[in-house]
C-alpha cells in the first residue's frame, strides 16, 4: 500500500461493516452508502464490529487494492455512527489511527504567525 501520507483523500466509514465483504462489496459501499466515486484514488477505510480489524481499499489506475489489518490485542478508535457516514482525515491521521493514537482527543499546539518589526 502507499504510504498513508500519499493519499490526497482518505474517508473513514463511520458504521461496521461485514468483514466477509471484500472489493466489490465495499466498493458498492463506497458508491451507495457514501456517494463518492471508488475510481477517484482516494482510500476508504472500514472497521470491524468488534473494532480490531480495518480494510482500506483503493483504486490505484490498473484496478482496485484492498489492505487489511488485524490487531491481536487492542482495538481501534472509530469514529461513532452519524448522519454524515464518512469522516474525511488526513493521510497522517490514518497513520496515527493505525498506530493506535486516538485521533479525536488528541490536541494541536495553537497556530503562531509572527512578523519582523519594521
Amino acid at each position: 500500500m502507499k504510504a498513508a501520507q500519499e493519499f490526497v483523500e482518505v474517508y473513514l466509514y463511520r458504521d461496521v461493516v461485514d468483514f466477509r465483504k471484500s472489493i466489490d462489496g465495499l466498493a458498492i459501499i463506497v458508491a451507495e452508502g457514501l456517494k463518492q466515486d471508488a475510481f477517484s484514488g482516494a482510500l476508504f477505510v472500514f472497521c470491524a464490529r468488534t473494532r480490531d480489524k480495518v480494510k482500506a481499499l483503493y483504486w490505484d489506475k490498473s484496478g482496485y487494492a484492498l489492505w487489511y489489518k488485524r490487531l491481536e490485542e487492542e482495538k481501534f478508535v472509530w469514529p461513532r455512527k452519524a448522519e454524515e457516514m464518512s469522516v474525511p482525515i488526513s493521510g497522517e491521521q490514518l497513520r496515527l489511527l493505525l498506530d493506535g493514537i486516538n485521533i479525536w482527543s488528541m490536541r494541536a499546539h495553537r497556530s503562531l504567525s509572527y512578523k519582523n518589526p519594521g
